[in-house]
């Protein structure tokens, strides 16, 4: 009888773990840096966008707006020509603008000397104004709400405001009470000044806007 012969399979040859190459790390980041690239870029300049966006709203930025002294009015405001800028401004502060057969509004953010204005000042608001069948001066936030204040005060206007024998008058703006014709600001925190004629003759190119007389503001006490 034939008998077959088995032979010995060859043994299966041993493995070893393979150490990384040293440089794989190196090559590896800025690869992936090169795809990351873009959308840091775009992060970046959406950050750099809100921010701007931001500040110009804070601010009340417009290219088309016109300064007189510490004033600054929109003449497009309330018209169909109304601008990007002034449209979310007014967008933000929710208020409805006048149009242009009402009247005009001025804002003031600063004083005569152009130093913001502040809580921890009182102003003089004082000078000549525009003819106007009605005018008002209010206080608001900086974002253009209205500020609560114990007195509920929160604007004159030309019926209702005490004046000298000559028509002329002054009003106080501080956190702390005044004698007279006084308007009540926040201890803590920015504000503005919004002042609005109501049919007036006043014209609304920037010629007019800009040359017209306007009361000053001027800080005549500042604690700290």
């Amino acid at each position: 009888m034939a008998t077959s012969l088995s032979l010995p399979s060859p043994a299966a040859p041993a493995t070893h773990p393979v150490a990384p190459h040293p440089d794989a790390d190196r090559t590896a980041w800025p690869a992936l840096a090169l795809r990351l690239r873009p959308l840091a870029v775009l992060c970046l300049g959406a950050g750099l966008g809100l921010w701007a966006t931001a500040a110009t709203l804070t601010h009340r930025f417009d290219p088309a707006a016109i300064r007189n002294g510490p004033w600054t009015t929109w003449p497009n405001v309330g018209t169909a020509s109304i601008d990007p800028y002034a449209r979310a401004i007014q967008a933000r502060s929710g208020e409805i603008a006048l149009v242009a057969a009402e009247g005009v509004m001025f804002v003031a953010d600063r004083d005569s000397a152009g130093a913001p204005l502040s809580g921890r000042c009182t102003y003089r608001v004082s000078g000549p104004l525009p003819y106007a069948r009605l005018w008002t001066l209010g206080l608001d936030t900086a974002s253009g709400e209205v500020v609560d204040n114990a007195a509920r005060r929160h604007a004159f206007t030309s019926t209702g405001i005490v004046r000298r024998q000559d028509g002329s008058f002054t009003i106080e703006v501080s956190s702390v009470v005044r004698p007279g014709n006084w308007l009540p600001a926040p201890a803590d925190s920015p504000f503005i000044l919004v002042l609005r004629l109501y049919e007036t003759p006043l014209g609304t190119t920037p010629a007019e806007l800009g040359a017209a007389a306007l009361p000053t503001i001027a800080a005549t006490d500042c604690a700290g």
